[in-house]
């Protein structure tokens, strides 16, 4: 979605939103600098989010004037937690923070039991009663099961996963 910036008020509009606010002018489909000049405002460029840390989300923030002229998006980073205090119980920004990882570790530990399931599965057959299962898939399947004892659970990396045999 195309925004322009007003240049003597500053005010941001859509392209939408600046042709109905020039209902009696005829404008061309494509915007160049001499329709912007006409009209008295500048094109906003896109721009890339602010960075962030764990507990943080990028929110734009009006707009800004680059190094080189240019009126580009403004993204600032903000805290996702905050202090909180509902009927006179106060909840620290750091409880709030652990209440949100624990969510997601329990998220991700829920897709690894599957992952785990699924390789287990794909195994089963092993342990056919007239199979016999060699020590190294006996190995690997109790490794399988032993992942959540592993000192990365949840966030568990590929190279955590024990290798098929």
């Amino acid at each position: 979605m195309s925004e322009y910036r007003e240049r003597t008020t500053g005010e941001v509009k859509t392209q939408g939103q600046w042709r109905a606010a020039f209902p009696n002018m005829s404008l061309p489909r494509v915007w160049t600098s001499n329709v912007c000049d006409a009209m008295n405002i500048d094109p906003v460029l896109a721009s890339p989010a602010a960075t962030t840390s764990a507990y943080q989300t990028s929110v734009r923030d009006g707009v800004e004037q680059n190094s080189n002229g240019n009126w580009v998006e403004k993204y600032v980073a903000r805290d996702m937690f905050a202090d909180t205090t509902v009927d006179g119980v106060t909840t620290t920004k750091a409880e709030h923070e652990a209440a949100y990882q624990a969510t997601l570790d329990a998220t991700t530990a829920t897709s690894n039991r599957s992952t785990r399931d699924s390789k287990l599965a794909e195994t089963d057959w092993h342990g056919m009663s007239d199979v016999t299962m060699s020590s190294e898939m006996t190995t690997y399947r109790q490794a399988l099961r032993d992942i959540t004892a592993h000192e990365n659970w949840p966030n568990l990396e590929d190279s955590d996963w024990p290798t098929k045999p």
